[in-house]
């Protein structure tokens, strides 16, 4: 993510153009490699599974993140997040084993 130089708003692209615009004071970034961070800031590539529910039949999208399972080691996990409290306090993420199944959470 880019910030404006002159206002420190954060610079979204412009599709037609494939450059980074301030909608705030106009400020116009290309940067070295314009077309290239045009494209990465339009499509992040992230990594999903879909992952089969014993409870309902809906399948789920869910990310995959590096996370140590504690039951069996493995070094990826599900994640998703929910907000448990308060709506002024940080949201808990929920984390899923990718090979066992344990499922456990954290807080900020």
């Amino acid at each position: 993510m880019r910030f404006c130089p002159n206002c420190n708003s954060v610079l979204l692209p412009d599709r037609k153009r494939k450059i980074l615009v301030c909608k705030k004071c106009g400020y116009e970034d290309a940067g070295e490699c314009g077309e290239q961070r045009f494209k990465e800031s339009i499509n992040p590539q992230k990594e999903t599974v879909i992952v089969k529910h014993s409870d309902n039949s809906e399948d789920r999208v869910l990310p995959v993140t590096k996370a140590e399972c504690r039951r069996c080691g493995n070094m990826e996990a599900f994640y998703w997040m929910m907000q448990t409290r308060r709506a002024d306090e940080a949201p808990t993420r929920f984390y899923r084993c990718t090979k066992c199944g344990h499922t456990w959470r954290e807080y900020e």
